[in-house]
């Protein structure tokens, strides 16, 4: 690239003789960098005043900023409305393996309970327990027959005996 002050070097190696160019070619130091490109140019900082600049307002800039900001609000909208449904489907899917999870969790707690409970209410299990504690089976006067749902809105009503059955005693049975 041609430079002015590169330009005036090269006119002034053409304006010199063959003979010049070799004895100052002689007389340089064999290890001296050539010269950079544009070594010679100096640039000067001059301090400038704008203070007393006033900028004038565009009328169209206003416009264009509106514009700018209303096309990017539409292309935020259409992404999200695309990205929307993917994580829709995601979050979805979340929750459906934690349903799964919790629904297994529950059935193997069921299924825990179950067998305790089906220990619990073994008949060997009762029949010890009441050996333990020296019960036996109630007398057929002992029990008294409730009704589930009386005329009167009562819960349970006492049932009058049979006239073949005999008549159970209410307070000594207890």
């Amino acid at each position: 690239m041609a430079t002015l002050a590169t330009f005036f070097r090269q006119n002034d190696a053409m304006a010199m003789g063959a003979e010049q160019r070799n004895t100052v070619r002689a007389q340089l130091d064999a290890f001296q960098l050539r010269a950079l490109p544009n070594d010679d140019i100096y640039f000067y900082s001059k301090k400038i005043d704008n203070s007393r600049v006033v900028r004038q307002a565009d009328p169209g800039a206003r416009g264009e900023c509106w514009a700018a900001v209303g096309a990017a609000g539409v292309l935020l909208v259409l992404g999200a409305s695309i990205i929307a449904p993917h994580v829709g489907a995601v979050l979805a899917g979340y929750k459906l393996e934690a349903l799964k999870q919790e629904r297994q969790s529950l059935v193997d707690r069921k299924r825990d309970l179950d067998v305790r409970e089906a220990g619990l209410l073994s008949p060997a299990r009762l029949n010890a327990l009441a050996r333990a504690d020296s019960l036996t089976s109630p007398a057929s006067d002992q029990v008294i027959h409730l009704d589930a749902i009386s005329i009167d809105g009562s819960f349970a009503r006492i049932q009058t005996p049979a006239a073949d059955a005999p008549v159970p005693a209410q307070a000594s049975a207890r």
